[in-house]
């Protein structure tokens, strides 16, 4: 599930926290960089602190485009989270293409978490953690988006692990559910930990050791 992205953009998914106002006219900036833009600013302030002037200043907008483009501050954060969730999928996907069977794609993954939980990168951390923790507690709307982004995660790592245990490279008695469910809270925790200010050698050692669950 990142600013500044690392690899080319996805195209944003329509289908997740899109809440632009009606049809209208064209508009006359680009919408995808507008939003990747305003997830820094969510990112780095998170949501209650995040202004409008601020997402103004990033997206390069004046407040009455913002406003013409979407009804209000959460309505960005929702179009933001989805394009940061969609953008996330299409780059953990094609780096798992590269490897040669699920014990390989899950290390790939990890792999990929890693880079997003040191230094400054890690610092902004995860707008999917940030928002469980500061809007779906009161958002019944985000909350679900979280959840289901969530789930995706989920149901992504138990396909991996069964082709490890269908390609012979994750031992038989190793159960797909379960230990999907003990990597997902790895990586989400790796998220939380790069909050921290940790280095690459310390979030790189968890990969050897999150793998052994495989064993």
């Amino acid at each position: 599930m990142i600013i500044s992205y690392n690899g080319p953009m996805a195209t944003f998914d329509s289908s997740q926290g899109n809440e632009f106002r009606g049809r209208g006219r064209p508009r006359e900036f680009n919408i995808e960089d507008a939003l990747d833009s305003a997830i820094g600013v969510f990112r780095e302030k998170g949501y209650h602190a995040a202004s409008i002037g601020d997402l103004t200043n990033a997206m390069s907008l004046a407040s009455g485009s913002i406003y013409k483009a979407f009804k209000d501050k959460r309505a960005v954060f929702a179009a933001a989270f989805g394009r940061y969730v969609s953008v996330r999928s299409e780059q953990l996907s094609q780096r798992v293409q590269t490897a040669l069977n699920g014990r390989d794609k899950l290390r790939a993954t990890l792999t990929f978490y890693v880079e997003s939980s040191y230094g400054v990168e890690g610092q902004r951390g995860c707008l999917v953690v940030s928002s469980a923790a500061e809007l779906a507690i009161f958002d019944h709307e985000i909350a679900d988006m979280v959840k289901e982004s969530i789930k995706r995660n989920e149901i992504f790592l138990v396909k991996l692990i069964q082709e490890g245990l269908a390609d012979g490279s994750i031992k038989p008695t190793v159960n797909p559910k379960a230990t999907a469910r003990l990597l997902l809270c790895v990586l989400q925790g790796m998220r939380v930990m790069g909050k921290s200010g940790r280095t690459k050698a310390e979030m790189a050692v968890v990969v050897d050791v999150a793998m052994k669950v495989l064993d």
